[in-house]
């Protein structure tokens, strides 16, 4: 590892970079530019506000703050802020969409109820 690198830092896409095609990852992300294609993340992802991605994303969780325009799952959260704009479908266990952001598409949360109430919902 480089001197001074922090291996908890979040690796980041830069204003001034675009990338096409398919991104893997094992860590946290932040994106200040722009993303075409695809987004798995075992990590979080964070949106800035100037980051624009044409993509659909798999991750942990996502906060977003620009613009996605794709469809978003994450095994954790999604949490879209005030000023952001999403047009896709997202799916996660929590999903906030804050006062002023711009959301279209549909929501679908997969909660998992504890055994006994999903057993008595099915009888």
């Amino acid at each position: 590892m480089a001197q001074g690198l922090d291996s908890s830092s979040p690796c980041v896409v830069g204003p001034q970079i675009s990338i096409r095609g398919t991104l893997v990852g094992e860590e946290d992300l932040v994106v200040e530019g722009r993303i075409e294609g695809a987004v798995t993340l075992a990590g979080h992802l964070t949106v800035a506000q100037n980051g624009v991605l044409e993509a659909n994303l798999d991750v942990d969780s996502v906060e977003v703050w620009g613009e996605v325009v794709g469809d978003i799952v994450a095994s954790r959260s999604i949490n879209i802020q005030k000023g952001a704009r999403v047009h896709g479908n997202v799916t996660a266990p929590r999903v906030i969409i804050q006062d002023g952001a711009a959301f279209h598409g549909s929501v679908e949360m997969e909660v998992k109820l504890p055994d006994a109430l999903a057993k008595s919902i099915r009888h």
